[in-house]
């Protein structure tokens, strides 16, 4: 069995745009995952989820493993562009959508 951190590194190389959140974009349990998740629809991205709160061991492994201590995460090809307010105010200054455009396009 594959051990919590070989599981991330294969999600984020796997997935373009993967959104680590508690709850579902249908069903978000935060608020700060919530506001990810509507930014990134209404972006018209699609994104893969992983629901931290259903799978304890990547809530437990991820913060360590990315070096950044809260949920949600944005990755992007292969690399962490943050949480909640970076990427807020990413989308705020009009900045999300050429950087994840140009990222995915590598």
């Amino acid at each position: 069995m594959k051990n919590s951190i070989e599981k991330i590194k294969e999600q984020i190389k796997k997935n373009k745009i993967i959104l680590y959140m508690k709850g579902s974009p249908e069903n978000p349990k935060c608020g700060f995952s919530s506001k990810v998740a509507r930014i990134l629809c209404e972006s018209n991205f699609r994104f893969a989820y992983v629901d931290v709160i259903s799978n304890p061991h990547i809530r437990e492994k991820l913060p360590e493993f990315s070096n950044w201590p809260t949920f949600p995460q944005l990755w992007v090809n292969g690399s962490l562009v943050g949480g909640c307010d970076i990427v807020t105010k990413m989308h705020e200054k009009g900045e999300l959508v050429p950087f994840i455009n140009k990222e995915i396009n590598k």
